[in-house]
This record gives structure tokens, sequence and C-alpha cells, in this order.
């Protein structure tokens, strides 16, 4: 008990060991990790950033047009950087930045809309397939002559 207190007294009158955090800006290391910066033009819009992500931060939606639209969840990213490593155009399509992520000030709305938006991006890949498949068939069923004789 007398050491603790002595320790306590003699931490009091010391100089203080913290960093200067709010007068000064804290340096980040050169090797962070931060936010996905991504470039439309850039992109050939292979999927593979969307496939290499583990979390699934990455979802591409399918308009029925054949456009492909690009999300990114920052509350959901590990800043692992796979995403950067699979893209076949790194430092063009898709870049790691320095900049920090967004602070999530609420967790359910987060999470809810991205789960709804993930939903109907698979939903609309889903039906931009089938709508392919179905086209492709008709395609196919009138370039092949009906087995049916003609009066």
């Amino acid at each position: 008990m007398i050491r603790a207190l002595w320790d306590a007294l003699r931490h009091l009158f010391a100089t203080p060991v913290t960093h200067a955090y709010p007068a000064k800006p804290i340096e980040l290391p050169a090797t962070y990790r931060g936010l996905i910066a991504y470039d439309v033009d850039s992109c050939t819009f292979c999927d593979q950033c969307e496939k290499a992500c583990p979390p699934k931060a990455i979802v591409f939606f399918q308009h029925p047009d054949g456009l492909k639209e690009y999300a990114y969840n920052a509350h959901l990213c590990i800043y692992c950087g796979e995403c950067v490593r699979a893209c076949p155009k790194p430092d063009e399509a898709l870049t790691q930045t320095a900049q920090k992520p967004p602070i999530a000030t609420k967790i359910d709305a987060v999470n809810s809309t991205w789960k709804a938006y993930q939903s109907a991006a698979r939903q609309s890949r889903d039906d931009f397939a089938a709508a392919k498949k179905a086209k492709k068939e008709a395609q196919k069923a009138q370039a092949t002559p009906s087995n049916t004789p003609s009066l």
C-alpha cells in the first residue's frame, strides 16, 4: 500500500509521457492500409476484387442493360488489400489509400442496408443471367428449322 502511494506521488510531479495527440496529429506508418479507392474509368468489371474480398465488402450490382455498378462498404472492410492484389489493373482501378475510414455511429443501419444491397446485387446477377440464357435459347430456336412438314 505504501509502495502504491509512493508511485502515485512520484508520478504526480513527473513530466507526461503521452503523445501530444490533440496538438500534433498522429503520423501514420508507411505500411498503413486505408480506404480502397475505385476508378470507374479504369475498371474492367471482371469481379476479381469481389471474389477476393474475404469479408465481402465489395459488391457489383448488375443492371438489366448489362452495366455493372461497384459498391464498397468501408465499415465491413478489413483493409487487407486482397482486392487490390487480385485486380488486373492494380493502382489504376483499385488503390489502397492512406485515408482513414469513416466512423460508424449506428451499426444496425450500416449492416442492415448493406445486407439488403448484397441481396439485391445477388438477385440482379441471377436475373441478368436468366435473361441472357433465355435470349440465347430464343435465338437458338429461331436459327434451327422446325421438323414439322409444311403443306
